[in-house]
């Protein structure tokens, strides 16, 4: 951390910072009455308000009421168990380290008594493991697995994406376009094939997405062929692999039907020429690349054939000199050259395979020119149909239709006005998928809530009561019950059980420590604002519980990353959002008046509002929303216009940057945390991207600023803030640095959070709260 005032460096442990500091020169006696009475009062430390152990990913078994989850505790990340009918919370793996290592991909055997997850992150562009604790060992990316009934945990193969048997004796994963299968059961020596070590299914192809049947005897896998792709199947007893129903087409999503017997499948047509990259195989064809058009540029195309990525279409070229490709033009007029559809037309087919004969028939087929069923994509075999979600054009909200398996129209299920945000937010019941469970925020736009239907179609209920938030649904074998994950204003991250009849969720872990500062808590407003444009805004206030009538405070604005992201009046699902309302939180404990913007292009609201005009790269309009949440807190009796910061991580970090670039007027300090300040890479004044950038406006940047980044950051290039600390000793612009080598996007290390947290907690109360003057970088 660079506080370039004083040049006193002292290093600091790897558990603790893991980078180089500097020492900041001490606080202008100047002390705002508010603040001394904040420090007087022995308000509650940002380690106390992150400190409960956080259930982060939730799973449920297939034929038992047993339920696992990852916990985030203080940095130690370990696996946890409960059982029905009490759910009493056990931890079942001891990973007692503040180390950084990362665990996820946690997975329940059909009867619960094992249970796989992953420990490490996933590789860098360099392939790389993420040791942000700097073992010089290095890092790796295993699955691993422990019992329910407890035991240590031992390691399975290196890999990720574990498909477990139904019966928890072995995972399967994918490695370079191949199956491989590990042991999990522990035992006598076994072979390489056992331990992932050679393929277990190898074939032709980038085999991926190995699907067991539910009777264990099968697996399903997709074998792109680059040019079409087959649905294969794996015999467990006879270790053989059959194709069902192979053709020229690009088949996907194996789904099996819930007695084994059956798969259903989705068909899109296979590439066609102009689309094609020939491989120069010997033998009578085209040479190897792209097809081309005689004196004409290849063809546009995808690079990896068409099935991997999905059938491009690609607009009309010009020649070299600049004229229109007359003869590319005509062949692009010329059926199935460079569009590619089945004889009737349409572009989309569901099949229903019989797996022991092979027979195979289409049950639906999308309408010529369909602009509503364009995928299957994430579909699942549900009861006797087959469920899949559609982004419906012109539709503010997610939806998710149904396909009867012996043949008929989609049948709308979700028919609540609400965002169904990801894979995390649907389940189907473990009777086979009669019931559709998911989470949305229809009729509570602010927050979350489980949604039950039926999945032949009816009329969507509300299963969870109350005003928190639900999320991650996990029905339980009984039926009787769902495990979520539940926040609410004063409630951190929780495991709790709700009725599948409805009723109000019932927490079973964690129980909170007696310090951790409920009471400091407030329950923060939804206010409104409007932006220059006229759009309305909705925005989550929190008002320090001590404000006197005439009082001035200080205050702050904290925007989200994303930017699809959707802020709620509560603690949040996602890691850093739940840590950043915890911040908030702590920041209104310590005097302040703190305003998180849902800001346009975020989720939540419509798709009119994710999918906004000219933001971004385009034109930034986003920006305005920041600035009319700065005027809202300005024009309040009990806000200090002259004291407004802001700060944030990702693309908060990129609009704190452009608020202190553009309205250093407004914004006196701010935090940019592992931030954007160039869109692209184009440096020039005319360039709408350059200009729609934090760098396009650097000359009127005076505020001072906090910036944090992770040099193995996977989301935001370091060359970001590597750039703009340039800019910024170029033009003696006050910056506090803390560059953490090893370190991801979101720091993977607990110490360093708090670390960081304290850090900029003091920064802002020198330069937001005590407005105090920067200092000359150049002392």
């Amino acid at each position: 951390m660079t506080f370039a005032r004083l040049h006193v460096r002292t290093v600091r442990s790897a558990l603790t910072l893991g980078a180089t500091a500097v020492c900041a020169s001490a606080v202008s006696a100047t002390v705002w009455p508010e603040l001394a009475h904040a420090q007087r009062a022995g308000k509650a430390t940002i380690e106390q308000f992150m400190s409960p152990a956080s259930p982060l990913t939730l799973a449920s078994a297939r034929k038992a009421d047993r339920i696992a989850w990852m916990v985030y505790d203080r940095g130690l990340r370990n696996v946890y168990t409960a059982a029905g009918p009490d759910f009493r919370a056990v931890r079942v793996t001891s990973f007692l380290k503040d180390d950084g290592t990362d665990l996820t991909d946690v997975e329940l055997s059909d009867d619960g008594s094992i249970i796989v997850f992953v420990r490490g992150s996933a590789p860098n562009r360099y392939g790389w493991v993420a040791n942000p604790s700097h073992d010089p060992n290095g890092a790796e990316r295993a699955i691993w697995a422990v019992r329910s009934t407890g035991g240590p945990a031992w390691r399975v193969a290196a890999g990720a994406s574990p498909e477990l048997s139904p019966d928890g004796r072995t995972v399967l994963f994918t490695r370079d376009g191949q199956i491989y299968r590990a042991r999990v059961m522990r035992g006598a020596p076994v072979a390489a094939m056992d331990t992932g070590g050679v393929p277990f299914i190898q074939a032709w192809g980038r085999n991926g997405t190995p699907t067991w049947s539910p009777d264990g005897k099968r697996v399903a896998f997709v074998s792109d062929r680059e040019n079409h792709a087959f649905i294969a199947v794996y015999d467990v007893p006879t270790h053989t692999v059959k194709y069902i129903a192979p053709s020229v087409d690009c088949d996907g999503g194996p789904t099996w039907s819930p007695d084994s017997k059956r798969l259903a499948f989705y068909r899109r047509p296979g590439t066609p020429f102009g689309n094609q990259q020939q491989r120069g195989t010997s033998g009578i064809g085209n040479p190897a690349g792209a097809a081309t058009n005689a004196n004409a540029a290849p063809v546009a195309g995808n690079p990896s054939g068409g099935c991997a990525a999905g059938l491009v279409g690609g607009a009309v070229r010009t020649a070299p000199e600049g004229r229109p490709d007359s003869a590319r033009t005509s062949l692009r007029r010329s059926p199935g050259f460079y569009t590619a559809t089945f004889a009737a037309g349409h572009t989309l087919e569901l099949m229903i395979a019989d797996v022991a004969t092979g027979d195979t028939k289409r049950v639906w087929r999308n309408a010529p020119r369909d602009s509503v069923f364009t995928s299957l994509n994430n579909m699942a075999w549900a009861g006797n149909s087959v469920i899949f979600p559609v982004n419906v054009p012109n539709d503010e909200w997610d939806r998710w239709y149904s396909i009867p398996v012996g043949g008929g129209e989609p049948t709308l299920l979700t028919t609540t006005d609400g965002m169904i945000e990801n894979a995390t937010s649907v389940a189907l019941s473990k009777d086979g998928g009669s019931t559709l469970y998911y989470c949305t925020n229809a009729t509570d736009i602010e927050r979350r809530h489980i949604w039950a239907v039926s999945t032949s179609g009816g009329t969507p209920r509300r299963v969870s009561t109350g005003d928190g938030i639900e999320t991650y649904p996990q029905p339980l074998a009984s039926g009787k019950s769902l495990a979520v994950i539940y926040f609410d204003a004063k409630t951190p991250a929780s495991i709790a059980i709700v009725p599948t009849s409805g009723g109000a969720p019932k927490r079973v872990f964690p129980t909170l420590a007696a310090s951790f500062p409920t009471a400091s808590h407030v329950v923060p407003e939804i206010v409104k604002t409007k932006a220059a444009d006229g759009l309305e805004l909705s925005n989550t206030l929190f008002l320090p519980k001590d404000m006197k009538p005439g009082e001035k405070r200080p205050a702050l604005i904290f925007v989200h990353g994303g930017p699809r992201r959707q802020m709620m009046p509560g603690y949040h699902y996602m890691q850093f959002y739940h840590w950043a309302y915890a911040v908030n939180q702590w920041l209104a404990d310590q005097g302040y008046v703190v305003l998180s913007i849902n800001y346009r292009s975020g989720v939540g609201y419509g798709r009119s509002f994710t999918n906004a005009p000219n933001t971004q790269a385009r034109g930034n309009s986003e920006y305005q929303d920041v600035v009319a949440g700065a005027k809202y807190l300005q024009a309040r009796a009990d806000v200090d216009p002259t004291r407004v910061g802001i700060w944030g991580l990702s693309y908060g970090g990129l609009l704190t940057s452009q608020a202190l670039a553009r309205n250093s007027d407004i914004f006196v300090a701010g935090a940019d945390l592992a931030g954007v300040h160039l869109y692209g890479n184009v440096i020039d004044t005319a360039n709408l991207a350059f200009t729609s950038s934090a760098v396009g406006a650097i000359d009127s940047w005076k505020s001072p600023v906090f910036l944090v980044h992770g040099d193995d950051d996977r989301n935001v290039d370091f060359a970001q803030t590597v750039g703009l600390v340039q800019l910024l000793r170029a033009r003696d612009i006050y910056h506090e640095l803390i560059v953490v080598p090893d370190d991801l996007h979101e720091s993977m290390l607990h110490a360093n959070w708090i670390d960081t947290f304290d850090r900029m907690g003091a920064f802002l109360k020198r330069f937001v709260w005590n407005k105090e003057k920067a200092p000359s970088m150049k002392q």
